[in-house]
């Protein structure tokens, strides 16, 4: 999942990377908000986290300008004040959920993957893909009950095909979020990961909707 992190402070929006990153989120990360507002304005995000106080453009007008282009991804609220007034400010803004600093980074990162599956329709921390187990919380995945081994891009894969249900999702858009914006990913790497997961799990449960691209097949 690619995650876009904004945050002034350069210790926070380290601290926010590293332990997403280890969560296994792609991130991209923006220190004010004309670069927040334009990041996800053109590029393609499951999920955002949005400090308030930033310079050059606050957190709540990169909000509102981000709702009012029709961009629907969810968006956690970080905020040095824990005032419900800018709560609800917030959450009327467009906002998904808020945290006050500081903050656990565990819970954070629970919280965010909440939005995730709410936002999927997926109400389980263990998703079921016909003979397969993904368990989101342990990024592990069991296969006819025995545990499967994944590499982080083959479970990086088959957790965002889990998270679009019935959808065929194109190779551009899973190379961004298997790869993000600085690394080097194309169809071909996308392909050769579909193709030792196919190895590995049986040719049936990744299908291909030619000229759209590859969904899970639930009764694989």
């Amino acid at each position: 999942m690619r995650c876009l992190v904004v945050e002034d402070d350069p210790d926070i929006q380290a601290d926010l990377k590293r332990a997403l990153e280890a969560a296994g989120f792609v991130v991209d990360v923006a220190g004010d908000g004309d670069a927040a507002w334009y990041a996800g304005d053109v590029e393609d995000y499951a999920i955002a986290v949005l400090d308030l106080g930033l310079p050059r453009l606050d957190g709540l007008s990169v909000l509102r300008r981000w709702r009012a282009a029709g961009r629907a991804f969810p968006v956690m609220i970080l905020s040095a004040r824990g005032d419900w007034t800018e709560k609800v400010e917030g959450i009327e803004a467009g906002a998904d959920d808020y945290m006050a600093k500081p903050f656990q980074m565990g819970e954070l990162v629970a919280r965010l993957r909440g939005l995730i599956r709410r936002g999927a329709g997926v109400l389980s921390t263990v998703v079921s893909i016909g003979r397969l187990r993904l368990d989101t919380t342990r990024m592990a995945a069991t296969f006819d009950g025995a545990p499967a081994r994944l590499s982080p891009l083959e479970y990086r894969l088959l957790d965002y095909l889990a998270h679009q249900p019935g959808r065929a999702v194109s190779a551009g858009e899973l190379a961004e979020h298997l790869y993000g914006a600085t690394e080097s990913g194309d169809a071909n790497a996308i392909e050769a990961i579909v193709a030792r997961l196919r190895r590995k799990f049986g040719p049936e449960l990744i299908t291909t909707r030619r000229g759209f691209g590859y969904l899970l097949d639930a009764a694989a």
